[in-house]
Order: C-alpha cells, then sequence, then structure tokens
C-alpha cells in the first residue's frame, strides 16, 4: 500500500464516524489548548518579571568587594570565632582578577569618606561622590542625556536624579521649594569638612564644573561622577595621609566581563580568589529558574489533561476495531499485511490526535490574547493608582510552543492507538470474516 493510498484509506475511515471523531478530538483539544495557555502564561511571567527589573544595570558588571581570611581564633565560651583579617583589593589584587580570562576591564572605585557639601547659587545638597576609575561612563553602559561621559579634572557628571536632591537652606515654612536646577554646564562649590583632634572644624573649598547629566538608569540616577585621582585627593585631605592603593586597596571595584555567559563562572572565581562579589546576572538567573520550574509544573498539568483525552483515543479505536472486524478480515483476505493493517489505525490514531492538536493550539493562542487584554487593562487600572510602569504582557506564546504542543498531541494519539492498531493487525483472517 502507498503512502497516499494510506493516506485517502485513513481520511475515508475518519470521515465515516465524524461525530465520534469530534467528540474525541474535544479531549485532545481541552489538553493541548491547556498546554499553550499554562506554559504561555509561565513565559509571560517570566519576561514581565525580567523586564520589571528597573534599575538591576549592565548583566555583563560584577561588584567586587574586599573578603575577609578565615577564623583566626575561637570567641569565648564556646561562641562564635572572630573574622580574619580583610583582603584588601589592592593594585596587585586588580592585576590578578583582570587575568582571568573573559574579564575585559577592571574599575576601581572609591567614595568620599569625610563629610562635604555641594553648593549651586543659593541651594545646596550633600556631596554624594563616588570616584571611579574610568574616563567614559559609557563604557558601564550609561548615556548621557545631556553633555559627556567624558570625565576630566575638575568636571564631574551627574546622574538623572540629582538635581532634584537640591534644597534652599534658606526656606521658610510655607515657602514653595524651588524647581530643580538645571545642572548642565552649572558651576558647583564643594565644601569638604573635616574635624581636627581637638574637635576642631576645617572646610576646604573645590571648584567643579558639571559637563554632563546621565540619562535615566536607577544605579547611577542619585550619584555624582569624579576621577578616582580627585577623590583619592580629597580623602587624603580628609585623612591627614597619603593613601597607598598597593597597602590599603579600593573600597570596592567593578569588573566589566566580555560575554554574558561568563559573568557567574567569573564571579564564582574572584570569590575563590577570598573576595566578596555580587553581579546581577545571579539574580536573574534566580528568577529564570523559578519561572522554568513553573513552565515545567503548568505544562504538566497540560500534558495530565491530554494523557486523560489518550483513554477517550484508545476507547474509541478499540470500539472501531469491534465494529469492523469483518472489515479487518476482508482487508487481510485480499493481501493486507498485519503492516498495512497496524499503519491504518495508527493513522486514525494520530489523525484524531492532530485535529484535536491543531485545534487545541488555535484555542489556547486566542484564549491567551484574551487572557492578555484582560490582565493588561487590569494592571493599568492598578499602575495608574499606584504608580510605576504597567506590564508590557501577561501571556506570551513563543513560536516553538504551538509547534510542540501539535506534535505531543499527535505523539499522544499514536501511543494511545497503539495497543488497538496491535489487536487489529494481528486478527486472524478466517476468525475475523466469521465475526458477528
Amino acid at each position: 500500500m502507498s503512502f497516499l493510498d494510506l493516506v485517502l484509506l485513513i481520511l475515508e475511515n475518519l470521515s465515516r464516524r465524524k461525530a465520534r471523531v469530534a467528540l474525541t478530538a474535544v479531549g485532545v483539544v481541552i489538553g493541548s489548548a491547556a498546554v499553550v495557555v499554562l506554559v504561555s502564561l509561565a513565559i509571560g511571567l517570566q519576561r514581565n518579571a525580567t523586564s520589571q527589573l528597573y534599575g538591576i544595570g549592565d548583566l555583563s558588571l560584577i561588584q567586587v568587594n574586599p573578603g575577609y581570611s578565615e577564623v583566626t581564633m575561637p570567641g569565648p565560651v564556646g561562641g562564635p570565632g572572630q573574622p580574619g583579617n580583610e583582603i584588601k583589593l589592592t593594585t596587585s589584587a586588580l592585576q590578578d582578577i583582570a587575568a582571568i580570562p573573559g574579564v575585559e576591564t577592571v574599575i576601581p572605585r572609591d567614595f568620599l569618606m569625610y563629610g562635604g557639601m555641594l553648593n549651586y547659587q543659593r541651594l545646596e545638597t550633600w556631596a554624594n561622590l563616588q570616584g571611579i576609575g574610568l574616563q567614559d561612563l559609557s563604557e558601564l553602559g550609561l548615556r548621557a542625556e545631556q553633555g559627556t561621559t567624558v570625565l576630566e579634572r575638575g568636571t564631574v557628571i551627574v546622574g538623572y536624579r540629582v538635581s532634584e536632591q537640591f534644597y534652599d537652606p534658606r526656606l521658610r515654612p510655607g515657602q514653595e521649594p524651588p524647581p530643580p536646577p538645571d545642572l548642565m554646564n552649572a558651576n558647583l562649590k564643594l565644601t569638604l569638612i573635616k574635624w581636627t583632634q581637638d574637635g576642631v572644624e576645617v572646610r576646604k573649598s573645590v571648584p567643579l564644573r558639571v559637563t554632563g547629566v546621565l540619562a535615566q538608569s536607577g544605579e547611577a540616577d542619585y550619584t555624582i561622577y569624579i576621577s578616582i585621582d580627585e577623590m583619592t585627593a580629597f580623602n587624603e585631605w580628609g585623612g591627614g595621609r597619603r593613601i597607598d592603593r598597593n597597602r590599603d586597596g579600593y573600597p570596592f571595584v567593578t569588573v566589566k566581563v566580555s560575554d554574558v555567559k561568563n559573568v557567574l563562572d567569573i564571579s564564582e572565581q574572584i570569590n575563590a580568589m577570598g573576595f566578596q562579589s555580587y553581579t546581577p546576572q545571579a539574580f536573574v538567573e534566580g528568577i529564570n529558574s523559578f519561572y522554568l520550574v513553573l513552565q515545567v509544573i503548568f505544562g504538566g498539568v497540560g500534558a495530565i489533561a491530554l494523557l486523560v483525552a489518550a483513554i477517550g483515543i484508545a476507547n474509541t479505536m478499540a470500539m472501531a476495531i469491534l465494529e469492523r472486524t469483518r472489515e479487518i478480515g476482508l482487508m487481510k483476505a485480499i493481501g493486507a499485511t498485519n503492516r498495512d493493517v497496524l499503519s491504518v489505525f495508527l493513522g486514525e490514531a494520530a489523525g484524531i490526535g492532530f485535529v484535536g492538536g491543531l485545534g487545541g493550539v488555535v484555542v489556547g493562542w486566542s484564549a491567551g490574547q484574551i487572557i492578555n487584554v484582560l490582565a493588561l487593562a487590569y494592571f493599568a487600572g492598578q499602575a495608574a493608582n499606584q504608580g510605576g510602569p504597567p506590564p508590557a504582557l501577561a501571556v506570551y506564546t513563543p513560536a516553538w510552543l504551538p509547534i510542540f504542543a501539535l506534535i505531543f498531541s499527535v505523539f499522544i494519539g499514536l501511543l494511545s492507538g497503539l495497543y488497538p492498531a496491535l489487536r487489529a493487525a494481528t486478527l486472524i483472517p478466517v476468525n475475523a470474516l466469521k465475526y458477528e
């Protein structure tokens, strides 16, 4: 029997029992639709969760802090031990980190360790300065909304919301606060403050010019960037001593990795060197792992519905064999082999699975779109009341999911029709022709 004759015979046999085939296929439609909707919902939740990670930063960056050696001595009366010596981020340590394969650059950072105020005309704010060993901030994934991202001596680059932190110290109760100033090209006065051992306050004024305002990013919105050499000079003035990076190290450094896929591995290597590292990629990986498990669970629930439908297919095929026993005997009498009979009944079972799977894909995709419209309308109302951006989508159906659901439905049909088809193929022609 040729393949075309087999297909035509299967279609003819299915068309003779339209009502029974339709009722059996309904179970497959429900099961495959459940797979499509539930897995699409889990994928949509995952994409929505990752898109709402506002300000999580560049996933290719690793923040590294100094570590501590193992416990050096036990605590009193069996209490916890004391932490060991600090493992500092010295210049040589930075070179060791930079030598790790996959590390693109190591960027030292420093904070203003002593008090400071920034003044602009009549406004002032606390000096949230951060020194960075990088000339162009665009290498950190930051971009300028105004001006440049290139740092030079005597200049600063401010975050998106830094201007909102300025206030008028002379403002009286009931007076309207001034609007946030436009800091682009503004001349700021940095006032450094320290106290002597006698409690005498000492101040030092440093002029700074704003050459760039960063676009909104979340992580850097409230930060004022300055070159790390100038920050070191400020801290040396405040501490009254010279800072030796080979001995004192840096408060923390940022490691940029060339490929995001290697971030977690490089982070583990840095931890093995004794330092403490953190990367946003670890947080994202945790979220992805959780939603992957959720996809498997949701898909399993839909698969159970398909397995229930498989029982219906098996029952339909078993009844078909009883009704068509003499027909099977006649097919064998005129030359049909066991393989031909097996192919016919397996094809009919697979055809029921295909029809049900195709209907389930259409129903599942349509249901997903309806859920999207209703859910997004609800979330948009919640976002309007509570603030914050609404989610972009609630249900997302990737291209592979309908194809998988259709193939899985056909496979379930084949599996459920296997035993009835084997029974039909092994019938003895003489007994089958005598069957009433």
